[in-house]
């Protein structure tokens, strides 16, 4: 009866064989098939079905279009309405601004009613799918007249410069302002959270500032008052051709406003 060493023996002299086997084999056999093997030749869509896939494919917009019922044709809308613009969304829907004969524009969403018996039906590119009682209008962007000037709205609606800080006698300095302006602190529901302002003398340097009667002061530069010591610190900032930014609560909303001091 063979030895335990011996079976060990015989075990790893079998295994070394078969690789050796598998080595020689990986390198005697060719790389490609056997036999007289040939690839497959290109298979190249004839022309009218690529210019199809091309025509169903719009890489600037990837929204669905809307459905087509078979038999329903798509034609443009005879409706009196004008497409001023449109905004797709990510896999489908979007909005439209369109106007009736009114020419009042309206924002429109995909589903919206535009008018009795009309509704939004898709957003493209350029024009937008209308649902007329069942049927499939289309209602283009009107590109057939040349883009407005922008020189020439400028001309039609001139805007005038703005005054400088330093310019006429009623320009703000830093002794018109602390002559002319009063601050004092407020306390709304939770102790002093703005500083009220109040005009002096002739009030012409309230109004000058951008003031009027009833405004608080609930921020400078940013920060929020938050105490009567704010201001020491409003009227320390008044130096001449300082521009002080501040927030006003006027009427429960916030406006800024802006302190700019003449040289």
């Amino acid at each position: 009866m063979p030895s335990l060493h011996d079976v060990l023996w015989w075990a790893l002299a079998i295994a070394i064989v078969w690789l050796a086997a598998a080595i020689v084999w990986v390198l005697v056999t060719p790389v490609s098939p056997l036999g007289a093997w040939r690839p497959r030749a290109v298979h190249v869509m004839p022309e009218p079905a690529r210019a199809a896939v091309f025509a169903s494919v719009d890489p600037f917009n990837r929204q669905a279009k809307p459905p087509v019922r078979k038999g329903q044709s798509q034609s443009v809308t005879s409706l009196a309405l004008t497409l001023y613009g449109t905004r797709g969304m990510p896999g489908g829907g979007g909005s439209a601004i369109v106007a009736g004969a009114d020419g009042v524009q309206q924002v429109y969403r995909v589903g919206d009613e535009v008018q009795p018996g009309v509704k939004l039906a898709g957003v493209a590119f350029d024009y937008v799918t209308l649902d007329h009682n069942g049927a499939h209008e289309l209602l283009y962007i009107d590109q057939s007249k040349a883009a407005p000037n922008a020189q020439a709205v400028v001309a039609e609606n001139p805007v005038a410069p703005p005054r400088a800080a330093n310019a006429g006698p009623d320009a703000l300095t830093v002794d018109t302002v602390r002559k002319g302006i009063t601050f004092a602190p407020y306390a709304g529901g939770s102790g002093i959270d703005g500083l009220e302002v109040q005009p002096s003398g002739d009030g012409a340097a309230f109004r000058a500032a951008g003031f009027e009667p009833g405004d608080i002061v609930t921020a400078i530069g940013g920060k929020p008052v938050t105490s009567g010591n704010d201001i020491a610190s409003l009227v320390g900032q008044l130096k001449p051709g300082a521009s002080i930014s501040v927030s006003v609560n006027r009427g429960g909303r916030q406006l800024p406003l802006a302190i700019t001091l003449a040289q």
